[in-house]
């Protein structure tokens, strides 16, 4: 018996040392909130932090880190740049699930789920070309202004936290009627200072954070590993012409075009908006080398389709049969209004996600006996104009075993 014990001391003095160690961990958590460590008895906290360590051992919590291990290191570095707690990254996991194409019902979008009016106030275009929401970098730029903003406002950073999910009005009117703003006060079940969701927000933020700092967490799932591979990469951003196409980059640099699309979820088509001065987007870092080697600029014109107007066409009808809208053209070709002339160029940005194959496609019609201008463009539902200037015809004379060539 005496032997059993000599060989469990060493496991047990093992077991003590981890203990104290995420106990200690798990205080540091909850000071980074400004959290008192009673909070650590927390019964509804604690049913949530190990319900999800069984929920997230399964693929989801690995597939959410390993989609994020690109934008980890960005996000850490700017909350620390704002002087935010680096635990504010599981608010981001709590409201998106590091996805940066999330979208709810009430119209909060991102990473960080902006809500449109509050994104435009933190400086975030949402326009036809981008939603800056969705940048991972301008983003939580926006988030960690908030934040802040929001903790200057408050005073502690669990008070920014629920306001966050609240907004600052409605927890400064709980603050008010519950004369305090102690956490234990504030979720008060029976008196519901604050809504329901916000009071299981904060526990969630908190049990995210705990097991994120848990020791034994991370190496029975693997999870360390995970966190070791984000901090081995990062993130550039480069500057790229108006009208670039990510299709085209991706060819020239050698980044996979479903990456480069994962990292610039904030535009809406797979090219960069017509903004003068060109637009940033974001690549690897390790590809930043083979950007600045491999990357040229190109004329806009052999990148996107070039059509000539034909007689009858409006931007409406061009836009219509590209699938873009008529506003969209007007910008790529600095037209202040709507009027076009027969023969001008148009520089129409087609979208990878429209059917480019099918709008570049000739096809060719064979004269049969009977067959006039009138009817050939009725079956195919293209104008005469087309017709005759595709085929260089001056009249409406056609002869039978022609072979017409038209655009489907």
């Amino acid at each position: 018996m005496k032997y059993i014990l000599l060989l469990l001391i060493p496991f047990l003095l093992g077991a003590s040392l981890n203990f104290t160690s995420n106990h200690t961990k798990e205080i540091s958590v909850l000071e980074s909130f400004d959290i008192e460590a009673s909070f650590l008895y927390d019964p509804i906290m604690n049913r949530m932090k190990n319900s999800n360590m069984n929920i997230y051992k399964d693929k989801r919590f690995f597939q959410a880190m390993n989609d994020a291990y690109l934008f980890i290191p960005a996000i850490k570095s700017i909350l620390a740049k704002h002087g935010i707690p680096a635990e504010f990254l599981f608010l981001a996991m709590a409201e998106s699930h590091f996805s940066l194409k999330a979208y709810s019902v009430k119209k909060a979008s991102g990473l960080w789920q902006f809500m449109p009016e509050t994104g435009k106030i933190y400086g975030l275009k949402i326009d036809n070309y981008v939603d800056e929401r969705r940048d991972l970098i301008k983003s939580t730029e926006a988030a960690a202004k908030h934040l802040r903003d929001l903790h200057d406002r408050f005073g502690k950073w669990y008070l920014a936290a629920i306001a966050y999910n609240c907004g600052s009005g409605r927890l400064g009117k709980a603050i008010e009627a519950a004369k305090s703003d102690e956490l234990n006060i504030l979720l008060d079940p029976k008196k519901k200072y604050i809504p329901r969701e916000s009071r299981l927000y904060i526990r969630k933020i908190v049990a995210l954070a705990i097991m994120g700092n848990d020791e034994q967490f991370l190496l029975k799932s693997e999870y360390e590993h995970l966190l070791n591979r984000a901090n081995a990469y990062s993130i550039s951003t480069v500057r790229v012409p108006r009208g670039e196409s990510l299709n085209r980059i991706s060819k020239l640099v050698g980044i996979p075009l479903s990456e480069l699309q994962k990292l610039n979820r904030h535009l809406k088509y797979d090219f960069v908006p017509p903004y003068f001065g060109g637009y940033d987007i974001y690549i690897p870092y390790i590809k930043l080398s083979d950007f600045k080697q491999k990357y040229f600029e190109e004329k806009i014109q052999n990148i996107y389709k070039v059509h000539v107007v034909k007689g009858g066409e409006s931007l409406y009808e061009i836009g219509k049969k590209y699938g873009v809208s008529y506003k969209m053209i007007m910008d790529f070709n600095n037209l202040k209004k709507s009027i076009i002339s027969l023969n001008q160029k148009l520089i129409i940005p087609i979208d990878n996600k429209a059917n480019v194959e099918k709008i570049n496609k000739e096809i060719y019609h064979l004269v049969k006996k009977g067959d006039t201008l009138e009817s050939i463009s009725k079956a195919y539902k293209i104008s005469i104009k087309s017709i005759q200037l595709t085929n260089k015809l001056k009249g409406s004379m056609i002869r039978e075993g022609e072979r017409l060539k038209l655009y489907e």
